[in-house]
């Protein structure tokens, strides 16, 4: 038989000793960690914590799409997960150069759900399954490139051969990208 008072003897004992090196973690924190244990990715996604299981809030997803004109890429993006998540969406931006009508020059990502369509309901595994549905169905009508978009709305077949020559590391107008084949 197990002697319940001594156990909460013991425990009581313990916690009067100080308090521990336990971190005490934010609600964001505790979510996330959540939301992690939940994933279930896309094929082709990936996701890794560079600076270790300690540092869950900030993280990076690799796509690599199994269809589409991006078929073959492999494109990197970092997450910054606020202290307050849910409440906010993470900071989303794409590490590589890639000629695409929701992603600028500079990384930053067009996506609904990363601004104004963000709802504490939504999680981490949404995120990258909205990311990975840009590039297998690009948007040319919520762009941040509109030279893309313009594009990919007006010749596809162009658009195509400039995704191919930018993958590859090649110019697209007066813009060189590094290769991501």
């Amino acid at each position: 038989m197990i002697k319940l008072f001594k156990v909460k003897e013991k425990q009581r004992a313990e916690n009067a000793k100080g308090p521990t090196n336990v971190k005490k973690q934010s609600p964001g924190e505790l979510r996330l960690h959540k939301d992690i244990g939940e994933l279930n990715l896309p094929k082709g996604c990936n996701i890794e914590f560079p600076n270790g299981k300690d540092e869950l809030m900030n993280f990076e997803v690799t796509i690599r799409p199994d269809e589409g004109y991006y078929l073959g890429g492999t494109f990197l993006f970092t997450f910054q997960v606020s202290p307050v998540y849910p409440h906010e969406p993470p900071k989303v931006k794409c590490k590589a150069k890639v000629y695409h009508p929701n992603i600028d020059l500079e990384g930053n990502v067009c996506l609904n759900i990363l601004r104004e369509d963000w709802k504490p309901v939504l999680n981490i595994n949404t995120v990258i399954y909205g990311l990975y549905h840009l590039f297998t169905q690009p948007n040319y009508e919520d762009p941040l490139n509109h030279e893309a978009a313009d594009v990919l709305r007006d010749n596809p077949r162009l658009f195509e051969s400039n995704v191919k020559r930018a993958m590859a590391g090649g110019y697209v107008g007066s813009v060189v990208f590094t290769r991501c084949v």
